[in-house]
């Protein structure tokens, strides 16, 4: 069951937030970096606006891309034309990814996990749909380990994410992956320009 409100703010004012806030320059070397090493059948979760779909280079044979925003899958469908690759856009949730186990490559997530309902269910249903040798390449924002800014992320979630559509601040992602199953091979975790509780940076790869 997709999981979505309605309200009057969700469906016309928050996506277009997310789309400008989402397209800041500082995030760009992020977001080139995981898409970058994504290879052949690739699984984005939580494509958002589309803000990657001009990343995809020719190691990718096609990308299915889902949401579970009608809006933001609209705006998303507008990028599909600058894309160098086949794209499909789904309406689904990362807890209930409706494909078949074991048939991407890649699964991408950027700035995604902080939002999903059950981030431990979606994890688990990434790595149901990845091939043995697959690989999960993200990029998210998380738990501070520093107990100051942690505890100020703590306070300010509750609130923020009635504002965030959803955003948490204060998500343990490394612990998270780690937990589903995954294999950590690779991962950075550091502040990136701006307030501390909301740039806390995790990037890097795992596998099954």
């Amino acid at each position: 069951m997709i999981r979505h409100r309605t309200g009057l703010y969700d469906k016309l004012i928050l996506p277009r937030l997310l789309d400008l806030t989402m397209r800041q320059q500082t995030l760009y070397p992020y977001r080139r970096q995981v898409i970058g090493a994504a290879q052949g059948v690739v699984l984005e979760v939580g494509v958002g606006s589309g803000l990657n779909l001009p990343l995809y280079g020719r190691t990718v044979d096609r990308v299915c891309a889902i949401d579970p925003s009608p809006e933001m899958l609209r705006m998303a469908s507008g990028r599909i034309a600058d894309a160098l690759v086949p794209v499909s856009l789904e309406r689904a949730s990362g807890e209930q990814l409706p494909f078949a186990d074991a048939i991407f490559d890649t699964v991408v997530m950027t700035w995604t996990l902080c939002t999903i309902a059950n981030p431990g269910a979606a994890l688990i249903e990434m790595r149901r749909v990845l091939k043995s040798r697959g690989r999960l390449l993200f990029v998210e924002h998380g738990l501070s380990p520093e107990p100051r800014t942690a505890r100020w992320q703590h306070w300010l979630t509750p609130c923020w994410k009635h504002v965030g559509g959803g955003c948490h601040l204060d998500r343990n992602i490394d612990g998270l992956i780690g937990t589903a199953g995954f294999k950590l091979n690779a991962i950075e975790a550091a502040y990136m320009k701006g307030p501390k509780a909301w740039t806390f940076m995790y990037q890097g790869e795992a596998t099954k």
